[in-house]
């Protein structure tokens, strides 16, 4: 990127920053004053006005917060969801898509976790274990969700086809062959109807695992770069990766609702309430969870940075073009106004990808290790 893309990266990048900190220390107060002042078990007291089952209280208490929550965040979703990246010329929505993507958004939330809500109720009501029981249930839904999400759920917000260009189709079976990697398909998405970034993505699990291209990564990249952002993806699977978060994730869950069924149990009296399973209680587990995920939000975005670079290595190996793999980080880069050098902290404390300088630098050096000096491109 030239000097002053660079400047519009960082500066791109320093308001979400800034908006992502504000916003969730602001929600985190305004939901600790709900429950410590007691608003939370008027609403619980105004739910079961409507119904004396617990289970449709709490549906409605929880629909009752989530308007609440949507319309006061509405005016900030607005201004740093749609017109920021207006402003920066990343999107191509229109207000009335935005709105339409929100909602569909907003309804496959519903679908997707009402049940497991109503199922955790009913764990927290009933067995002292909830978490375990918890944890089983969330460890199944999310493999389950691995699998179908590519045929099921990505599908109601992008339109998916096989790869028509046939020299491309036929270089990256050529490499899915010499690698020994098996996939049902290789999709590219209508991902320019909402944005002018570009990506890809390893999904699926078995038979339902695929990789998918943007069609702005189709459009704006050369063969070559496709066919390393490919081997990039590839190697996410080839590297266990996959398996890897699946072990980490059935861990975590198990240790993570462990610690907060105690910490739950401990700071329920404290708000006022008796028991765990009052429907007015509950969101002090989300302010147990937001605490949690923001000490740990370093360990996982480190794993996740480790797993990239990995991924990287792959990409060279199979490709063993070092730079055709600088252009693609420096292309991507320029297309999702990405900083190449973000602030380290930063970068250690919540970026899942490295930085595009740190990657090049690292695959720069891993290249010289690996090809023999008439072998160098």
């Amino acid at each position: 990127m030239d000097e002053e893309r660079k400047k519009l990266a960082k500066k791109y990048e320093k308001i979400k920053l800034i908006t992502g900190i504000t916003e969730g220390i602001i929600s985190f107060i305004v939901l600790f004053l709900f429950v410590a002042l007691g608003y939370s078990k008027k609403l619980e007291v105004y739910a079961y006005t409507f119904s004396s089952s617990p289970y449709f209280a709490l549906l409605i208490y929880i629909f009752i917060l989530g308007l609440a929550s949507g319309v006061i965040s509405f005016p900030v979703d607005y201004f740093f969801g749609y017109r920021l990246e207006h402003k920066f010329g990343l999107s191509n929505l229109t207000f009335n898509k935005w709105i339409a993507e929100g909602l569909k958004a907003a309804g496959v939330g519903i679908v997707l976790g009402v049940p497991i809500l109503l199922l955790f109720f009913y764990f927290l009501k009933n067995y002292m274990l909830w978490w375990l029981w918890l944890g089983c249930v969330m460890v199944f839904y999310s493999v389950l969700l691995a699998q179908l999400a590519p045929i099921l759920i990505f599908p109601i917000f992008f339109k998916f086809k096989p790869i028509e260009n046939e020299s491309l189709k036929q270089r990256i079976l050529n490499l899915c062959e010499r690698i020994g990697f098996k996939v049902k398909g290789v999709f590219t998405f209508d991902m320019s109807k909402n944005t002018k970034k570009a990506n890809a993505a390893f999904t699926g699990l078995g038979r339902t695992k695929r990789i998918i291209l943007g069609d702005t990564l189709i459009s704006g990249f050369t063969e070559d770069e496709i066919e390393t952002v490919f081997a990039h993806e590839a190697g996410h699977y080839k590297r266990g990766h996959i398996r890897k978060n699946i072990f980490i994730s059935f861990f975590s869950t198990f240790a993570g609702l462990l610690i907060l069924s105690k910490l739950y149990s401990f700071l329920v009296p404290k708000f006022g309430f008796t028991e765990v399973w009052e429907i007015g209680a509950l969101p002090v587990l989300v302010l147990i969870t937001s605490v949690f995920g923001f000490i740990l939000k370093p360990a996982g975005a480190f794993i996740s940075r480790k797993f990239e670079y990995e991924a990287d290595r792959f990409a060279i190996d199979t490709t063993k073009n070092l730079p055709v793999f600088r252009s693609v980080m420096d292309k991507l880069a320029f297309q999702n106004l990405s900083g190449d050098e973000p602030n380290k902290l930063v970068e250690f404390w919540s970026h899942s990808h490295p930085s595009v300088k740190r990657r090049i630098a690292a695959a720069e050096k891993y290249y010289e290790k690996l090809v023999t000096p008439d072998q160098k491109i």
